[in-house]
This record gives structure tokens, C-alpha cells and sequence, in this order.
């Protein structure tokens, strides 16, 4: 994994940009530019935890693992958030597991490092604090979604929250790993996206997704992804186009 030391630029990161200047000077010498593979695990269930992740580019799935060898996803995270949220709280152990599924970029800050920001940054844990709570919220809405309603409405969630955290309308993904993140069957899957791309919301093929139709999707989902969204940005409002309308 290469790295790079934090340029003057604004970051693109949500979280670091909502900082106040002064606190983001003082952080920045810390911050290390990291490239993120594909599958790559930033956080590992029962191991301590060695790093905080502040996304750039790219995002990754917050998995819960079930003791069969499965894994059930509870959450995404990408440039409005990061990796490394129990430090904030008090806790150097991860619970859940955190996989790269988008490749892209984060600036990487050792867990002694981001404890000691804390330490020194009121500012800091003010935005750690609204980014756990929009944490929170995204993962309460996900377990009702999965408990509520159909896998088409599910499945547009997902492909949405997917595309905000998306550079472009196109992203990596299979249908075997679409079932594990929905907790359903391959098949069930396979149906789900077919009605989507009939309906010409969606191209897929190859292990690649294209959104084709945005407004259809938002209408094809439940209202699971908006509650979950209006929260994020009401904790991180919008700036420019760093997150989608």
C-alpha cells in the first residue's frame, strides 16, 4: 500500500473538511494518503485496531459476521465518513468487520495519533460524535429495511447508497456479493435486478452496475434510504457536488 503525505488542498473527506482550519493544520502532518484495493480489510472483528481511515475515494461494506462463516452488511461508509469510529468512544477493539468494495483513496492516521487529536481537538470530537450518530441511524434504518420490505425495495437502497458514494455512475459488483449484502439468495437477487434493469433503471453485466435512471430508483426504493440520508445531511450538509442530489 503506498502513501502519501496530506497536501494543503481541502480534502475531499466530509469529516476533515467540516473541521475548523486551525484543528485541520494540526492534523495534517499526521495524515497519510493511502491507496484502498478492492476486498481489502480496514478493520478486522476482535483485532485492535491500528488505524483510523478517512475515506477520499471509493467506499467500503460494515459487516456483522455470523457464526456459520457469513457476514451480513449493516452499513456503508465512503467520502462522508470513515473507518475507526469505536476510538472516538473509548474503545481500540473492532466489533464489525470493514471491507474495501469500491477501490479508492483515504488519508490513514494511526489510532495513538487520532487518539491523541481527540484528546486535543473539541472540534474534532464534536464531528466524530454527528458522524457516529449518522452511523447509527444508517445501520437502525437498514435493519428495518431488511425486516420490512421487499428485496426490490431493498436492493434499490442499496444501489443508491452505493452511487453517492460512487465517483461516477458505474461501480464494481457481482450478484453473489449483492446476496450476501442483502442476506438473501443469489436467485432472489437475480430476479430483484432484472426488474430493475427491464425497467431501465440499471445496467449490468460483467460484475459491473451502471445507475441509468436515478429518479426511477429513489421511487423504487422505500423510505428507508431518504431517513437515512436526510440525517447524514443534516450532521454534514452538502458542499458542491461532494455528495449527490
Amino acid at each position: 500500500m503506498s502513501t502519501t503525505a496530506a497536501p494543503e488542498t481541502a480534502p475531499r473527506n466530509r469529516l476533515l473538511a467540516a473541521l475548523p482550519a486551525e484543528d485541520l493544520a494540526r492534523l495534517r502532518p499526521k495524515l497519510k494518503l493511502v491507496e484502498l484495493e478492492l476486498r481489502q480489510n480496514l478493520a478486522t472483528p476482535e483485532q485492535r485496531i491500528e488505524h483510523a481511515y478517512f475515506f477520499e475515494a471509493g467506499w467500503a461494506s460494515v459487516l456483522a459476521p455470523l457464526d456459520d462463516g457469513d457476514s451480513a452488511e449493516v452499513g456503508l461508509a465512503g467520502m462522508e465518513g470513515m473507518v475507526g469510529w469505536p476510538l472516538s468512544l473509548g474503545d481500540d477493539t473492532a466489533e464489525l468487520e470493514v471491507m474495501v468494495q469500491c477501490a479508492g483513496t483515504a488519508w490513514r492516521l494511526t489510532a495513538a495519533d487520532f487518539r491523541e487529536a481527540l484528546e486535543a481537538s473539541t472540534a474534532l470530537r464534536g464531528v466524530m460524535l454527528r458522524f457516529v450518530l449518522a452511523q447509527h441511524t444508517q445501520v437502525a434504518w437498514t435493519a428495518a429495511c431488511n425486516g420490512r420490505h421487499s428485496i426490490e425495495q431493498r436492493l434499490a437502497r442499496w444501489l443508491l447508497m452505493a452511487h453517492d458514494r460512487s465517483e461516477g455512475d458505474t461501480f464494481p459488483i457481482t450478484h453473489e456479493f449483492l446476496s450476501m449484502m442483502l442476506g438473501v439468495r443469489r436467485a432472489g437477487v437475480t430476479v430483484a435486478a432484472g426488474v430493475l434493469q427491464r425497467a431501465g433503471m440499471i445496467r449490468y453485466g460483467g460484475g459491473r452496475m451502471t445507475i441509468t435512471d436515478r429518479p426511477g430508483l429513489e421511487a423504487s426504493s422505500c423510505e428507508c434510504y431518504g431517513s437515512a440520508r436526510r440525517t447524514q445531511e443534516r450532521q454534514f450538509p452538502p458542499v458542491g457536488e461532494r455528495y449527490r442530489r
